[in-house]
């Protein structure tokens, strides 16, 4: 049985009745990306039969917080506290001598396309696209590891353009450039949750080697193997491992894509990487992810633990949700514990202070469920009034991965203070309750039935 990485997480998916299997062949040309989609990359599925290929595709793996917490062994409840720790004490990996991801090594004649069957998702698409490739880096000057999701545009046979976003990964390629030096760097495919959301933790911020942390919160040793042609370490158990350089002074043009908000990215030069070595295990599974919730739910569970401590210094915190359908980055959503008239807007500053890309945000009471977008409408609906309850903040640093922030390179910001009054006042917000009932098991009357 699978410890860690892919074969891991679909046994653990399968195990619990998630892993949905599809025995129709698929073209990985839009269709592949289209039957994602349907299921909003909520539902694993293992494609087994994909055109023009031998190796089998999952995609849609990690696209509900449920999996998160079950893989994690964790719950809503805790899971903040969770990530915070295994930030605060990252634990040491563990390095082998030989791994299943090297049971197969290609470093001739390499063609991407024919060893793996790379998805388009969309129209105009430049080309097909990596999107669930865990990108492994070292820094020149200390050595320190960086591992972020990029997506890697396919040029030719063993050439990729890489979309490089994040400051400490574009530094550590600057500065190998400035002295006119390649960039090695390792494209992992095939890994579990754990080591999805600890690519997401900010090197530049923590300072932190993510392989650690994802030992801290798997809590076991990550298992790392040498690469073969560069001097890497990648995951022993990934299912496939791309090997090659970033050369200096060299760029290609990348995009448009089909990506976040579900807007076509900017075409722009990129850096590219040169494939020297492609490493896999056999009967090898090749990960997607239609673009890109995966990424971005993993990124908005780490936004969720920055926001809570930024709000916790202010308010007393019950909960917060970055939202999916904000892009896990510009809409957030948080419920306090208000002791104080002025605690709604005390969290509104902290939440839009807790990041540049945030630009609405709701605070919200402890008796709404900010899973809920209807407890959320209902809140906005009976304890909102405008001239008293909104802040706008006009002309404010934003995302440049938000359409509308490009039209000007700034953003305004919204806070809703949807929280109720105190003191005797506050009587006429208390909801009508069922007594004993509120939480009924509908099984008890329907069998079969779910909630």
């Amino acid at each position: 049985m699978e410890r860690q990485m892919l074969r891991a997480a679909m046994e653990q998916l399968k195990a619990i009745g998630e892993l949905e299997t599809c025995g129709v062949e698929v073209d990985p040309k839009f269709e592949l990306g289209a039957v994602l989609k349907y299921f909003k990359n909520e539902k694993p599925i293992l494609f087994n039969r994909v055109k023009g290929s031998q190796m089998p595709v999952v995609g849609g793996l990690f696209g509900k917080r449920e999996t998160y917490y079950h893989m994690m062994d964790t719950n809503p409840q805790e899971r903040i506290f969770k990530f915070m720790n295994a930030i605060a004490n990252p634990q040491p990996t563990k390095l082998l001598t030989d791994a299943p991801v090297q049971e197969n090594i290609i470093t001739r004649n390499i063609d991407l396309q024919k060893i793996m069957p790379i998805p388009t998702f969309h129209e105009e698409d430049s080309s097909s696209f990596i999107t669930s490739g865990v990108v492994v880096v070292k820094d020149p000057e200390t050595g320190q590891r960086h591992t972020s999701v990029r997506r890697l545009q396919i040029n030719g046979k063993n050439q990729m353009s890489i979309l490089v976003a994040s400051p400490l990964a574009t530094n550590q390629f600057l500065s190998s450039e400035a002295k006119n030096k390649p960039l090695e760097v390792a494209i992992i495919l095939g890994y579990d949750a754990h080591f999805l959301l600890a690519s997401q933790i900010s090197s530049e911020t923590y300072g932190v080697d993510k392989y650690e942390v994802d030992s801290a919160l798997r809590g076991e040793p990550l298992e790392l193997v040498k690469c073969h042609s560069i001097d890497l370490e990648v995951p022993a158990y990934a299912e496939i491992v791309i090997e090659g350089i970033m050369p200096p002074n060299k760029r290609e043009i990348e995009g448009p894509f089909g990506e976040l908000m579900g807007y076509y990215g900017a075409i722009a030069p990129h850096p590219i990487v040169e494939v020297t070595c492609v490493t896999h295990r056999n009967n090898a599974i090749f990960q997607t992810a239609f673009p890109c919730r995966e990424e971005h739910l993993s990124n908005g569970l780490i936004r969720e633990v920055e926001l809570y401590t930024s709000l916790n210094k202010l308010v007393k915190v019950k909960d917060v949700n970055v939202t999916v359908s904000g892009g896990c980055r510009f809409h957030a959503v948080a419920s306090i514990h208000k002791k104080y008239e002025g605690d709604g807007k005390s969290a509104i500053i902290g939440a839009l202070a807790s990041s540049k890309d945030v630009k609405h945000v709701v605070i919200v009471d402890d008796d709404v469920d900010i899973y809920s977008p209807d407890e959320i409408e209902w809140a906005i609906a009976t304890r909102v009034q405008a001239s008293k309850d909104l802040v706008i903040i006009p002309d404010a640093l934003g995302s440049g991965l938000e359409p509308s922030h490009g039209l000007r390179g700034v953003t305004d910001k919204l806070g809703i203070d949807a929280t109720k009054p105190l003191g005797d006042i506050s009587k006429k917000f208390e909801r009508a309750i069922i007594p004993e009932y509120e939480e009924i098991n509908i099984e008890k009357y329907f069998p079969g039935m779910k909630k």
